[in-house]
């Protein structure tokens, strides 16, 4: 009977966990480029009193085995890349990448981070950067007097300077996929970084096969989806209470049994 107080609190630390994981994605409902996470259960080790085609008497092999589980635990949370809704902000600058792909920033330690928030921003000095100052890869400068800026579906950046007739071309946005985007690393405020897990970063052109195209004026939203979240907030609920009344169950046999009397 020990042993299943010991497989209840498994199934409690999962759902605990679970309900983290959730609770992440309420929190990030409105987090440009957000992507959710989902959780992985797997059952943990079983512990095996009698084998499966054991031998019972000659000639005659036992059909079943008795195996007795240990409990439950979260293997993994798996990032889902499914595209957010477009918001439409009419802002130069803003943008999204609707198909596959990553925005490319430098960080402060020099590393690169990839992104599905397209919220661009001019820094002092001209340069394209996100919300936190991290300078767009590869680097566009924008002259002070830069006026009309539009931005093509294959990443072109085009400005009109004052007093010119045609557009200048500034640069262009080039993105980056993943063989396993779900193996990227969230590092926090909208990044991820690349790992052992997720690949090589494969950079290409916007428009090119298997990369998505640049559309100007739009911000991905997060791809979280409320009535979805709560529905697991349920069942998080309900089996974390199923979990804590098989302990009290266990509780409850193991007293019968300490206080049995001759």
């Amino acid at each position: 009977m020990i042993r299943a107080l010991y497989t209840g609190a498994t199934g409690l630390n999962a759902q605990q966990r679970m309900t983290d994981v959730v609770a992440n994605n309420i929190a990030n409902v409105n987090t440009y480029g957000f992507k959710k996470d989902r959780t992985e259960f797997e059952d943990l080790i079983y512990q095996e009193f009698k084998r499966s085609g054991t031998e019972v008497s000659p000639g005659v092999l036992n059909p079943n085995g008795l195996n007795i589980g240990l409990g439950t635990h979260i293997v993994a949370t798996i990032k889902d890349f499914t595209m957010g809704s477009y918001l439409n902000t009419e802002r130069a600058l803003d943008v999204i990448i609707e198909g596959e792909g990553f925005l490319q920033f430098t960080l402060p330690d020099g590393t690169t981070g990839y992104s599905r928030d397209g919220s661009l921003k001019l820094d002092a000095n001209g340069q394209i950067v996100n919300s936190n100052g991290h300078v767009l890869e590869p680097a566009i400068i924008l002259p002070p007097d830069a006026l009309a800026i539009t931005i093509q579906s294959d990443g072109t950046f085009w400005y009109t300077a004052p007093g010119d007739e045609a557009p200048t071309q500034a640069g262009q946005i080039t993105t980056v996929r993943f063989i396993n985007p779900s193996g990227l690393s969230p590092a926090g405020k909208n990044i991820f970084l690349a790992t052992a897990g997720s690949g090589e970063p494969i950079e290409g052109i916007p428009g090119e096969e298997g990369f998505g195209t640049i559309q100007q004026g739009f911000i991905e939203n997060s791809n979280v989806q409320i009535a979805d979240e709560m529905i697991k907030l349920i069942i998080a609920q309900r089996a974390f209470e199923s979990n804590s009344k098989s302990i009290q169950t266990a509780d409850d046999i193991l007293s019968i049994a300490a206080n049995l009397k001759r």
